[in-house]
């Protein structure tokens, strides 16, 4: 998706956010692909930064970098500690206070942000990170791992928000999309943001 531009050069990448499920899925390839990121993380020397679960998706990915000698940190809210089974084989776990610190949080600990497949958690923490680039708090790389075209309605979406005249297209190429996991760390580690935040005056598109 993204025409934003790239080099051969490598960003300084130490730590990723990684956005799923808590659910396991249905489908045993998106399940084990939860896992292969957290390998393959771990075999990059990038430590996950996740949401603390060890159900799911979410205990896929950091198992996958457990077991291959990753960094692993957990950030959950008070409130859910009650109501989600905490991964008890971290790095560390962080307490924060509720959700809007938890993202705060793990934007701090991250050098980039992916976004596996998963519900309407996952999408809200992907769609805040991202326009916070858009208002330009960062600019770090945001990748989608679209497993088996997961999000392929969804990017069928962005494009249209694009055609329509209500997304940007320099805005749209702040995200790097690729249904492989390798791929996809090397689009996030080659990617460089020529993005810069534009003000809202009554003629500026969202």
């Amino acid at each position: 998706m993204s025409t934003t531009k790239h080099s051969d050069s490598k960003n300084d990448i130490n730590s990723i956010a990684v956005f799923c499920g808590s659910g396991d899925s249905n489908d045993e390839y998106i399940y084990n692909q939860a896992y292969e990121m957290g390998r393959a993380l771990a075999n990059k020397n990038i430590d996950v930064v996740f949401g603390g679960s060890k159900l799911g998706l979410m205990g896929q990915v950091a198992n996958g970098a457990l077991d291959n000698d990753g960094l692993v940190y957990g950030v959950i809210p008070e409130f859910l500690k009650t109501k989600e089974i905490v991964h008890r084989d971290l790095t560390e776990l962080i307490t924060t206070q509720d959700m809007h610190e938890r993202k705060l949080k793990m934007h701090e600990m991250s050098d980039g942000f992916i976004m596996l497949p998963g519900g309407f958690g996952t999408l809200e923490e992907f769609f805040e990170i991202v326009t916070w680039g858009q208002l330009g708090l960062h600019k770090k790389p945001i990748g989608i791992l679209n497993t088996e075209g997961y999000y392929n309605d969804l990017l069928m979406m962005f494009n249209n928000m694009v055609t329509k005249g209500l997304l940007k297209k320099e805005n749209l190429d702040l995200i790097v999309v690729s249904d492989a996991v390798e791929v996809l760390l090397d689009k996030m580690e080659k990617y460089e943001s020529t993005h810069e935040a534009k003000w809202m005056n009554e003629e500026d598109q969202t």
